[in-house]
């Protein structure tokens, strides 16, 4: 038997409390809105439909809602990115400084396996941190808000820029693999904090493009790192630590501009309780005056959740209402990691070796991985909203796989014919654009767009902690898998991709251009609830009496709808 699960029963309150919305419902507002037909759910139904979203794409994208987008995601993703790759580069002279300092501080030379200790857990903390952050993001979005959590967490970026800089010139590999797990942390809190903001200050026709910043510039400062490491730039004995001194930079800028750009409204009409400054914050992200609308959807939307009692992680688990939902973000962020891509590192310059191709050009040659993953992520972005989330994330991990598939071929005969290493380099090349085009940013779009705002924080640190464990994962594994199965490797990735891709085919409702509540209401079958139409929802909450017919109050609820 279904569950009705409205929480609505705490939601009556005084008239007076709620006299702008019974305003609003009985049309005592004197704004003209076109009328439209709609059924018993408020909706508008047919051409009132089209043209309902006509006007929604006509709506332009503000300079501010961009600036937003790019310098929250400029001190965050592009950190994260540049983390991935920036070590690769100076990965032998760290080494030497390594033995190096153990020479200076125990007389001997350090052995083979004590450097190579000290080299991963250097780069494996790095994800061991990502986890620590991820269990303070939902006490700190709560506290300090979407963008007071970015804000704070520069510090951590600047803090492990200095240990990683100066760490040479102090002599101390402490303070290298210290100063990963503090970016570690930064990049954990990045990755939670960044979607969550800009899924709530974005307009619902452009959420995901403007979630895909995330995604771009992870591969920008992929991309990035990939540069600055060239021998000709800082990629040299002498200049190395200049590698890790950037760091700061993007995390400076952010401070610096971001205070000047409103904080989500979303988190501080339904939280705050700050209607004055959401509706300055709306007037900014929207380029108009009048938000009223969108100040209405958003309070009624809070009401509804029972005045926004926000959840915690045991209660978002144990919670019917949002089962497959969060299901739904678990095997999609598990995918995101364990699908191999961190593994096609491991072969790129094996398979340019076996190709022809001289040691020294290999690096310039491997930039084309970073550029094909930024060039793939800006136009997933751009067709998003036109092509929609499910798709892309179907046909990304069966292109995948598919790749995958032949990149086993080609590696397993690339010694019989001689022009094999190309197409195995032109796999891997292919790989990387498919993940890009989808998997690589539409999951942290999903985990904002498939739970309502009490559900959010907790939902971002569960995501959070399956990417980093997963992230985790993959490291630790995949050496011994690819020592076992050799270049059969890939088929492990193959059988995640197909999965993956046919779990989201068979489940993942489409969501772009959908409001937080349609989406969460697409669920309700497979969860077994019970949704109130929007009558009923706005009987409750606002307390209208329950002889107001559909036809008195779907006009109205319909006039409701805005971009958000």
């Amino acid at each position: 038997m279904p569950v009705r699960v409205d929480g609505l029963g705490s939601a009556r309150h005084d008239f007076n409390k709620h006299k702008r919305s019974i305003s609003l419902l009985l049309g005592e507002k004197s704004q003209e809105r076109p009328k439209a037909t709609v059924h018993s759910t408020g909706k508008p139904h047919g051409r009132d439909r089209l043209s309902h979203s006509n006007i929604l794409q006509k709506q332009p994208i503000t300079a501010c809602l961009v600036t937003a987008a790019f310098i929250s995601a400029l001190g965050s993703s592009y950190l994260y990115g540049y983390n991935l790759s920036v070590v690769n580069a100076p990965a032998v002279f760290i080494k030497a400084f390594y033995n190096q300092t153990w020479m200076e501080r125990f007389g001997t030379p350090a052995s083979t396996e004590t450097v190579t200790m000290l080299w991963s857990t250097t780069v494996s903390i790095f994800a061991i941190g990502g986890l620590l952050g991820t269990f303070c993001v939902s006490y700190m979005v709560k506290t300090l808000g979407r963008k007071g959590t970015l804000l704070l967490n520069n510090s951590f970026a600047v803090i492990a820029a200095l240990l990683l800089t100066l760490g040479e010139k102090a002599g101390s590999f402490e303070m290298l693999i210290i100063g990963r797990l503090i970016m570690g942390v930064d990049s954990g809190i990045a990755l939670c904090a960044l979607p969550m903001y800009l899924g709530e200050i974005s307009p619902r026709h452009i959420r995901g493009f403007i979630g895909q910043f995330n995604s771009i510039l992870i591969c920008l400062g992929v991309l990035t790192g990939q540069v600055l490491g060239l021998p000709e730039l800082l990629g040299q004995e002498s200049k190395w630590p200049f590698l890790f001194a950037f760091l700061a930079c993007p995390a400076l800028v952010q401070l610096c501009v971001l205070p000047f750009l409103p904080e989500s409204p979303r988190y501080l009409l339904m939280e705050r309780r700050d209607e004055a400054a959401a509706e300055r914050a709306f007037q900014r992200f929207l380029g108009k005056v009048d938000v009223s609308k969108e100040l209405e959807e958003v309070s009624v939307e809070g009401r509804v959740q029972n005045n926004l009692q926000i959840v915690s992680v045991h209660q978002l688990v144990h919670n019917p209402a949002v089962r497959w939902q969060l299901i739904t973000v678990l095997i999609t962020m598990a995918c995101y990691q364990l699908c191999g891509l961190n593994a096609i590192w491991y072969y790129t310059n094996g398979i340019l070796a076996e190709a022809g191709f001289a040691g020294n050009i290999i690096p310039y040659i491997t930039l084309s991985t970073g550029a094909i993953e930024t060039l793939s992520a800006i136009v997933s972005g751009l067709v998003i909203e036109r092509v929609g989330r499910r798709p892309l994330l179907v046909f990304g991990f069966s292109a995948m796989a598919v790749c995958y598939g032949f990149l086993t071929v080609f590696l397993n005969l690339q010694h019989r014919v001689s022009w094999f290493p190309y197409l195995s380099y032109i796999c891997i090349l292919a790989v990387i654009a498919s993940f890009c085009s989808g998997p690589g940013g539409i999951p942290f779009i999903l985990t904002g767009e498939l739970f309502e705002q009490s559900y959010r924080p907790a939902a971002f640190m569960i995501s959070g902690l399956v990417n980093w464990l997963s992230n985790f994962t993959v490291g630790l594994l995949f050496p011994f898998i690819q020592a076992g199965l050799q270049t059969y490797a890939f088929l492990v990735f193959v059988v995640v991709c197909v999965l993956g891709a046919g779990y989201l085919y068979a489940i993942l409702p489409e969501t772009k251009n959908k409001t937080f509540v349609d989406i969460s209401r697409s669920f309700a079958k497979m969860n077994k609830v019970e949704c109130p139409t929007d009558t009923q929802e706005l009987e409750l909450v606002v307390g209208l009496p329950a002889t107001l017919s559909h036809e008195s109050t779907n006009g109205k609820v319909s006039e409701m709808e805005s971009s958000f």
